[in-house]
C-alpha cells in the first residue's frame, strides 16, 4: 500500500474541522451562526482529543513490535496534530476578538470583562456570586507534593496567583477555582449600562471579579483559565463472552476518571506558573495547549439572540411529502409505489407515522426496528410499546455502544424490556450501524412486509439537522433481506440465502461495492463510458481507496463528496487524475450516503449507513439498498446535481489541503442546500398549487 498516497485519517480530520471554523470566520455568515459553528469546532475537537489523541498516546506507549505494524508512526502524527490545533486557536481567538465581539457590539450585544462594568453591574456580578455560585466554586490552594486536586474532565478552573498580603515579597502562591458552567449558565444577562444595550457576562469573569472574596489575607495578583480533557474511550473487552450490557455500564463510570489528553490554558500564563502546573498535575509536554482566554466554547450553543432573529438563518420549515404526509393509509401509498424522504428538507413525521399507525392498526402483527440513536423522548419507542399492548409482536435491536449514546440506549432498553418488548444487545465484537424498520401487515389474508431503510438513525431531534435519505417500500425483492437481517440480528445465525439486493455488512458489503468499482474499471478498459459518484461522510479504508486509485488510473471519473475525513489524496498525476473532490459544510450536517455507478448507462444507485471506513466496512453491520423506481433515482440525481454544482459552500479538497470554496460560476450561485429545499418546494407548489 506504500506506493499509493494517502492522508492519516486524524490529519484528514483536523481539516474537516478547519471548514467549520471557516464558517465562523466567513462574513456572510449570519452573526450568531458563526458563533455557533466556533461552539461546533470546540465541541468536535473536545470529543476529538477525548477519543483519537487518547488513542494515539496509547500507541506512543506499545513495544517495538506493535509499533512496526503500523503505517504511521504516532509521535509525529502528535506533533502534527498539536501545530495545527495551536494555528487553529490562535485563529479563533482573532475572529472572536476581532470580528465577532465587534460585530455584536454593532448589534447593541456586549460582552464585558470586569474592567467593564458599571457600579450597578458590579453589584449584580457580586450579589449573583455569593447567592449563586460560592457552593460551588471549591477553591484549594495548591501545595507541591502535598495537594494535588483532581480536575474533572472539561470542566473550567481558575488558576489564581496570589500573595500574601503580610508578606508581600514572598514568592508567589497559587490556588484553583471551580467555573460551574455545568449548573449555571455560561453566559450570564447583566442590568444593562444605557437603554437598549444587552450586556452579557461570562461566568469566569463573575468569579474573576470575586475571587479576592475566597482569600482573605491575600492579594489577587491574576487569573488564568485551564481545562484538562480526558481519555473518553471504553476500551471493552470485546470477546464473545460475559454481560457487554454489565460492561459497558461500569466502564461508562470510568470517563471522568481517565488518563490526560489535553491540558489546555490561556496563552497569556507567565512561563512560571505554567511550568509549575506541569509538575503539579504530572503533565508532559505533548499534554499541554495554549488557547485563549477562554475555553469550552461549546457553551455558546446557548448564545442568547435577543430576538433579534435576523442575526440568524432564515427559518426552512420542514415540507410536507406530497405523498405521504397526511395520507389516508400511509401502507396504501408505499405499496403503490416506493417513497423517498429527504430530511430535514422534509418532515420526519412519516417515519413517526409509519411506527404509530402500525401500533395502531389492527392488521399489523409485527413491527421490528434497530435503535441506533434515539431521543430520550422518543415517540417511536413509544410507538412500539403502545404496539405491545395491542398485542402486536414487537422487537428492537439495541446498539449499545453507539459512543456517548450507551447510557440512554440502555436506559431505553430497559423501559422497552419492560414493556413487553422483545430486546436484543450488542454484539460482542460488532456494531450493528444498519438503520431499518420492518412492519408485517396482514392483508387480504395474505402476510406483507413494509420496510425503511435510511442513511440516517430513528431519532426527531437529529432529523431537524441532518440531511438523510429515507426510503419506504413493499418491494418484496428488499423487503425480504430486510426481515433477513432482522432475523441475523435476533438469532446470530446468518441467512440461509446470500443477499442478493442489499449490501450488508459481514456478508456482501465490502465485495459488493469492490464488484461494482471493478465493473466500471472493466467498462473503462474496454473503451465504454465509466464513471462513479460517491457521497459519504468518510473515505478512510485504504484498500476502497486504492480500488477507487485504480479506478482512476483505468481512465474512470470519479466524482467525491465527502463533508468529513478524506484520507485518498485527488489529483496525482498517473494515480488519482481521474478523481474531484469536493466537501460542503453549511447549516446542517452532510450525512447521507449515496452511490451512483453509470454501468454501461443502465446506472445503479445505492443509499446506505455506511461510510467507506475500515470500521463500517469490516467491523459493523451496515446495509447499502438500492433506489429501484425510476422516478427516485432521478430524483437522488437531481439532489446530487445540485451539491456538485454548489459553488457557495463547497471547498476543493486536494493535496494541498487548503480547503478553498469552490466559487466557479458565481453569477449563479449554487448553494446546495438552499437549492434542495426550494426543490422540494417547487415540487409541492406544482402538485397542489401555491396554495
Amino acid at each position: 500500500m506504500s506506493e499509493y498516497p494517502f492522508v492519516h485519517r486524524d490529519i484528514s480530520w483536523l481539516s474537516f474541522n478547519y471548514r467549520v471554523l471557516q464558517e465562523a470566520k466567513d462574513p456572510s455568515v449570519p452573526l450568531l451562526e458563526r458563533v455557533k459553528f466556533l461552539a461546533i469546532y470546540s465541541s468536535n475537537l473536545d470529543e476529538f482529543f477525548r477519543i483519537r489523541v487518547a488513542g494515539i498516546r496509547k500507541l506512543k506507549k506499545v513495544g517495538k513490535k506493535t509499533k512496526a505494524r503500523l503505517d504511521f508512526v504516532p509521535g509525529d502524527v502528535l506533533r502534527t496534530i498539536q501545530a495545527t490545533v495551536k494555528q487553529h486557536q490562535e485563529e479563533i481567538s482573532h475572529v472572536f476578538e476581532n470580528q465577532i465581539v465587534p460585530e455584536l457590539r454593532k448589534h447593541q450585544v456586549y460582552l464585558l470583562r470586569r474592567l467593564d462594568l458599571n457600579e450597578e453591574q458590579k453589584h449584580f456580578v457580586e450579589n449573583y456570586f455569593h447567592e449563586n455560585l460560592l457552593p460551588y466554586v471549591m477553591p484549594v490552594l495548591l501545595v507541591k507534593h502535598r495537594i494535588r486536586p483532581f480536575l474533572a474532565n472539561a470542566h473550567l478552573y481558575l488558576v489564581v496567583s496570589l500573595a500574601l498580603k503580610r508578606r508581600p515579597l514572598a514568592e508567589a502562591e497559587y490556588a484553583i477555582v471551580r467555573i460551574p458552567s455545568d449548573q449555571f449558565p455560561r453566559l450570564v444577562q447583566l442590568p444593562p449600562g444605557a437603554p437598549g444595550r444587552h450586556d452579557l457576562i461570562l461566568l469566569d469573569d463573575i468569579i474573576r471579579h470575586s475571587v479576592s472574596w475566597l482569600f482573605p489575607g491575600y492579594d489577587i495578583q491574576d487569573t488564568y483559565s485551564i481545562k484538562l480533557t480526558r481519555d473518553a474511550e471504553l476500551y471493552i473487552e470485546d470477546e464473545y463472552s460475559g454481560d457487554l450490557v454489565q460492561k459497558i455500564k461500569s466502564s461508562l463510570q470510568k470517563r471522568q476518571v481517565g488518563a490526560t489528553s489535553r491540558f489546555v490554558y490561556d496563552r497569556e500564563m507567565p512561563t512560571a506558573l505554567l511550568g509549575y502546573l506541569q509538575e503539579m498535575f504530572d503533565l508532559k509536554k505533548n499534554d499541554m495547549l495554549p488557547e485563549g482566554r477562554y475555553h469550552n466554547n461549546f457553551d455558546f450553543f446557548k448564545f442568547p439572540d435577543f430576538g433579534m432573529h435576523h442575526l440568524r438563518y432564515k427559518p426552512l420549515p420542514p415540507l410536507q411529502h406530497p405523498v405521504l404526509s397526511h395520507a389516508p393509509d400511509l401502507f396504501d401509498r408505499i405499496r403503490e409505489k416506493d417513497q423517498l424522504l429527504c430530511m430535514p428538507f422534509q418532515t420526519f413525521d412519516p417515519v413517526v407515522e409509519f411506527f404509530e399507525r402500525a401500533a395502531q392498526d389492527p392488521n399489523v402483527t409485527h413491527i421490528k426496528v434497530i435503535q441506533y440513536r434515539v431521543n430520550k423522548n422518543s415517540r417511536i419507542l413509544r410507538a412500539m410499546m403502545d404496539a405491545v399492548q395491542r398485542g402486536k409482536q414487537v422487537s428492537a435491536f439495541v446498539e449499545i455502544k453507539a459512543r456517548f449514546d450507551e447510557l440512554t440506549n440502555l436506559e431505553w432498553g430497559e423501559r422497552l424490556d419492560k414493556a413487553g418488548v422483545r430486546v436484543h444487545y450488542s454484539f460482542p465484537g460488532l456494531k450493528v450501524h444498519s438503520k431499518l424498520a420492518l412492519i408485517r401487515r396482514i392483508e387480504d389474508g395474505q402476510a406483507r412486509l413494509y420496510a425503511y431503510l435510511g442513511t440516517g438513525n430513528f431519532h426527531e431531534d437529529t432529523a431537524k439537522i441532518y440531511t438523510d435519505l429515507g426510503l419506504f417500500t413493499a418491494d418484496a425483492r428488499l423487503t425480504s433481506e430486510v426481515s433477513a437481517v432482522f432475523s441475523f440480528l435476533e438469532n446470530i445465525k446468518p441467512p440461509k440465502e446470500a443477499f442478493k439486493h442489499l449490501k450488508v455488512g459481514q456478508f456482501n458489503l465490502r465485495p459488493g461495492f469492490y464488484a461494482l468499482i471493478d465493473r466500471e474499471i472493466a467498462h473503462a478498459r474496454h473503451k465504454k463510458p465509466a464513471s462513479m459518484i460517491i457521497k459519504v461522510n468518510s473515505l478512510e479504508d485504504k484498500e476502497m481507496i486504492i480500488k477507487l486509485y485504480k479506478a482512476s488510473q483505468a481512465g474512470v471519473k470519479i466524482k467525491l463528496i465527502v463533508r468529513g475525513i478524506c484520507c485518498l489524496v485527488p489529483g496525482i498525476k498517473g494515480v488519482s487524475d481521474n478523481i474531484e473532490v469536493i466537501s460542503i459544510v453549511d447549516r446542517f450536517l452532510e450525512h447521507a450516503r449515496v452511490f451512483i455507478f453509470h454501468n454501461a448507462g443502465a446506472e445503479e444507485i445505492f443509499l446506505s449507513s455506511a461510510d467507506w471506513m475500515e470500521r463500517n466496512l469490516t467491523y459493523r453491520i451496515e446495509t447499502a439498498f438500492p433506489v429501484y423506481d425510476a422516478d427516485l433515482k432521478q430524483e437522488i440525481k437531481a439532489l446530487i446535481d445540485l451539491q456538485l454544482n454548489d459553488n457557495v459552500k463547497a471547498r476543493i479538497i486536494d493535496a494541498q489541503d487548503e480547503n478553498i470554496y469552490r466559487r466557479e460560476n458565481t453569477d449563479i450561485p449554487v448553494r446546495s442546500q438552499l437549492e434542495t429545499y426550494f426543490f422540494y418546494k417547487r415540487k409541492l407548489e406544482r402538485i397542489f398549487g401555491n396554495a
